[in-house]
């Protein structure tokens, strides 16, 4: 089964082919062309500046896909709907429908979030070739990656638990099967990606700010600084991040010395710190009371390495618990993950016998779409 996998929720234009036969996968080609540095320049994300740039990049990005010598004889197409940003969206809907109605192919319309679940399964890619071609458009591409050997598909054992953390969304998600979703608990309002976003505009450090927070990170003291872990002890699910950005906030104010490049890097320590501290303690709280067999990691802060080692010690303490984390270039937005979620969604429909030849006159976008 060949899919191609289109992602435009944002400010990254992404195109995907993934092939699945046996059980097994490939990635035949997975582009994507940012317009994160145009974004930098203004200190974050411009809705219009996104949308127009994913009207100039995504023709050239499929160009480029199909550049690669992907087969002509596509089945599916898998498409973010949302959520995201309405302007966005509608660049890969529209590109998706077009294509579907051309080449006659069914359409799989994806949640953006359940994209960044299952790049979970994207861990340890063997054998990935990487390439930088002409960047299309004028945007910044990442790696081209193509992946030529198949590799198993890893099965999940349910109950599983997800984190999702991105820029836009921190969730905890109760999976009892495939496809199946129960959020149990979610911020209540900055998302944790968006707070260390804002934490690097209050330090002068530039966006996007996760990066450059982790670098800094390095050579911190995570103890300089003493910050709130927000709804720690709850003893619910939920998140907070906005009153830890605060707290920062009011360290800047109330230590001259912050603006010395040491103290940065302690107070970037100690943020850092604190976010993963509720981010764990959630997640592994979650985890023994759901007696979960799999805890799954996906989104853009799901990069950050010590949010990950963290993970891997912690949660290596759980017994019968597998842990699946995806490689860091799958962190980020991308059309892998949307092609891997149109498979379980082809799968499923081709099971109840409801897939349609071709239904790209359905394909709606929604930019608040929940799991």
């Amino acid at each position: 089964m060949l899919i191609l996998g289109i992602e435009t929720s944002c400010d990254e234009t992404a195109a995907a082919v993934l092939e699945i036969k046996n059980g097994s996968f490939r990635i035949l080609s997975n582009l994507v062309s940012s317009s994160v540095e145009l974004q930098a320049r203004y200190g974050g994300i411009v809705p219009e500046v996104a949308a127009r740039k994913q009207v100039e990049f995504v023709m050239p990005v499929l160009e480029q896909v199909k550049k690669l010598g992907i087969p002509k004889n596509i089945d599916y197409i898998a498409v973010t709907s949302g959520p995201g940003l309405i302007t966005s969206l509608r660049v890969g809907v529209e590109a998706a429908r077009t294509l579907s109605y051309i080449w006659k192919k069914p359409l799989m319309q994806v949640n953006h979030l359940e994209g960044h679940i299952y790049s979970a399964l994207l861990n340890k890619i063997q054998n990935s070739k990487f390439k930088v071609p002409a960047s299309p458009a004028g945007g910044q591409n990442k790696p081209q990656i193509q992946n030529k050997n198949f590799q198993r598909l890893p099965k999940l054992v349910f109950p599983a638990l997800a984190l999702v953390v991105s820029g836009g969304h921190t969730q905890l998600v109760l999976m009892r099967n495939y496809l199946d979703y129960k959020i149990i608990g979610e911020t209540l309002d900055d998302a944790v990606g968006e707070a260390f976003d804002k934490v690097a505009k209050i330090l002068d450090l530039g966006y996007p700010g996760g990066p450059v927070i982790a670098k800094m990170a390095e050579g911190g003291d995570k103890s300089s600084f003493e910050l709130p872990r927000p709804m720690m002890n709850s003893g619910d699910y939920n998140f907070s991040f906005a009153g830890l950005k605060t707290a920062v906030l009011y360290k800047t104010l109330n230590h001259k010395n912050v603006k010395s490049l040491k103290q940065k890097r302690d107070l970037c320590a100690s943020f850092q710190e604190a976010c993963v501290d509720v981010l764990i303690n959630k997640t592994i709280r979650a985890a023994k009371e759901y007696k979960v067999k799999t805890i799954l990691v996906g989104g853009g802060v799901a990069a950050n390495k010590e949010l990950r080692e963290r993970l891997e010690r912690e949660a290596g303490e759980l017994k019968g618990v597998k842990l699946l984390i995806p490689e860091i270039k799958y962190t980020g937005d991308n059309a892998a993950m949307i092609a891997l979620v149109g498979y379980f969604r082809t799968i499923r429909a081709l099971k109840r016998k409801s897939i349609k030849k071709v239904d790209w006159g359905k394909a709606k976008v929604d930019p608040n779409m929940e799991l």
